[in-house]
């Protein structure tokens, strides 16, 4: 699936905290989200829970690293779990265990009622026949009332000190689990079938987002309109050309450039962020094919458009985004050790590394202080096979 979108009666999410192990790539693998102290002057506003100002989060979260480190398994793995959490359908997740012989597991502190924080704690156990069965899927869910002077850190330990650890029926379980919002959106493969967006349903703002963005990216469209004789039906003109965008689905989209293709994405998940849609949003490298000033502004917009008690994730390769004035805690990277078994997929925050206000990030990252650049030295041996 390459989107995916759910809102419920509440438009807020936000996880704190995430361990998965032995699902897809992902062993013992830990991602937190909340940050010790309020930064004076940030250039994120109300980087904390509303009327909870000692409850912190990270809003903004951007994940780097070289290709194949988990930024994709990571959002993938989420929205796996955030189905199952919706559905109470397992098979969401016995699907991409990675060794079916041994347990698999993950927890995931978040917040979605206001002023609740959850925690889902499931084990699926190793599987004994051809496939698994509901008797194999072990579910926990604990909540605590988030009160006024509350921080993560004494939510999470009263989780720990209360929490039932038995478990129970799960579909029971995640019944207590209120106020999912998300929203994901991936790259496309190029498998040539029509490709299915998201439209936000301010028709008016998209609309107007949606030309911007496009013109933007290429200059030769002259107009983005939405037709009066179909019903959600959109028109892309260019060079006495059409693109269609009908129910979500792009037609003749061999017409635009892969860059402008990509645009007409990021517009359907930049319109739900200004619109508030939703409560958690997940944009994996939507800009591989787009200029990196582009991506800079687009990401600018999104994060002024992010609203209290809602959170950003946000992939890429483009090392200018570095240079945002953002707080060095909103930086992750991955990094994947093929040795370690025990943990092949890591995640350094870059404030773990980088204590002072003076410190460089951009300098940390050339420097690769964080251990997460590609690897070249095969690419090197290839050129010197040629070597005369």
């Amino acid at each position: 699936m390459k989107s995916e979108k759910i809102h419920k009666e509440k438009r807020q999410m936000i996880v704190m905290d995430v361990k998965i192990d032995n699902f897809i790539a992902l062993k013992n693998f830990h991602l937190n989200m909340s940050y010790p102290k309020r930064i004076v002057g940030s250039y994120i506003k109300d980087e904390f829970l509303k009327g909870r100002p000692n409850f912190r989060y990270k809003k903004i979260n951007i994940l780097m690293g070289s290709n194949a480190t988990g930024k994709t398994s990571v959002g993938k793995m989420l929205m796996r779990i955030f189905n199952f959490m919706d559905k109470k359908e397992y098979t969401n997740l016995t699907d991409v265990i990675g060794n079916s012989s041994k347990e698999a597991s993950f927890s995931i502190d978040f917040i979605g009622e206001e002023y609740i924080l959850y925690r889902v704690k499931t084990i699926i156990f190793p599987k004994r026949g051809d496939k698994y069965q509901s008797s194999d899927i072990n579910v926990t869910v604990g909540e605590v009332k988030i009160n006024a002077k509350d921080s993560y850190e004494t939510c999470a330990k009263y989780l720990d000190e209360h929490m039932n650890q038995s478990g129970g029926n799960y579909i029971e379980e995640l019944e207590k689990v209120k106020g999912l919002s998300w929203i994901f959106q991936y790259p496309f493969d190029d498998s040539g079938e029509p490709r299915k967006i998201y439209v936000c349903n301010n028709t008016e703002k998209y609309l107007n987002i949606l030309e911007k963005v496009l013109q933007t990216l290429d200059p030769a469209i002259t107009k983005v309109e939405k037709s009066d004789e179909i019903e959600n039906t959109y028109i892309v003109r260019l060079n006495g050309q059409a693109v269609i965008i009908q129910d979500g689905k792009i037609h003749d989209a061999n017409i635009l450039s892969s860059g402008t293709k990509s645009g007409i994405e990021i517009a359907g998940m930049l319109t739900s962020i200004l619109e508030g849609e939703f409560g958690f949003y997940y944009c994996d490298e939507k800009f591989s094919y787009i200029h990196s000033d582009i991506e800079k502004a687009i990401l600018s917009v999104m994060i002024d458009g992010i609203r209290e008690n809602e959170q950003l994730f946000f992939t890429t390769h483009n090392t200018e985004i570095l240079e945002l004035p953002l707080p060095k805690h909103s930086f992750i990277f991955l990094k994947k050790d093929i040795h370690d078994e025990e943990q092949p997929i890591k995640c350094i925050s870059a404030s773990s590394l980088l204590k002072r206000n003076t410190d460089s990030l951009k300098n940390a990252v050339e420097n690769d202080l964080f251990s997460a650049a590609p690897n070249l030295d095969l690419i090197y041996n290839v050129a010197e096979l040629y070597v005369r």
